[in-house]
């Protein structure tokens, strides 16, 4: 009884034709039918109907990791839960992945590193003063969802809040 889906035995029969034709094809057609195998198994239904299927017959998170390759974490993040969780934990993931990495240059303040190292004390120095009351520091909430705590230097004027 065949398990994987349209999509993925389309793909597979791809390569497997390309890889028994007389004549391979190009590198980069090669490399497009690699990706496009790994890209339908990577949201193959009978993955996550497999790893249910074996939870329900007794086998830990720790065996499911170890067979599919992953940490035990990255397991639980991929198939746990409802449909609906596991669409919204990678959807989640996916709106994260398409951020941008760099952190924005006109933000008030200064950086928790970049203040311990302006006070010659370690980060998390910083963040106990902060906590004390001693230092103010502040949440900057960007428009894409991105967070920076940002301190501020009561002997700077041009770092208060």
């Amino acid at each position: 009884m065949p398990f994987l889906s349209e999509s993925s035995r389309a793909a597979l029969d791809r390569l497997a034709q390309d890889e028994s034709a007389e004549s391979p094809p190009d590198p980069l057609t090669r490399v497009r039918c690699i990706r496009a195998l790994t890209a339908a198994l990577e949201t193959e239904s009978a993955m996550l109907q497999s790893v249910r299927e074996a939870l329900e017959r007794g086998s830990s998170w720790n065996e499911v990791a170890e067979a599919a390759g992953l940490g035990p974490a990255a397991a639980k993040w991929r198939w746990q839960g409802t449909d609906d969780d596991i669409t919204a934990r990678h959807e989640a993931g996916r709106k994260r992945a398409a951020r941008p990495s760099s952190v924005p240059t006109d933000l008030p303040g200064l950086s928790v590193s970049d203040a311990a190292a302006r006070l010659g004390v370690t980060p998390q120095a910083v963040y106990l003063k902060v906590s004390r009351g001693t230092l103010t520091a502040r949440t900057v909430d960007l428009a894409d969802g991105r967070k920076y705590k940002r301190v501020f230097l009561p002997d700077d004027p041009d770092l208060e809040a």
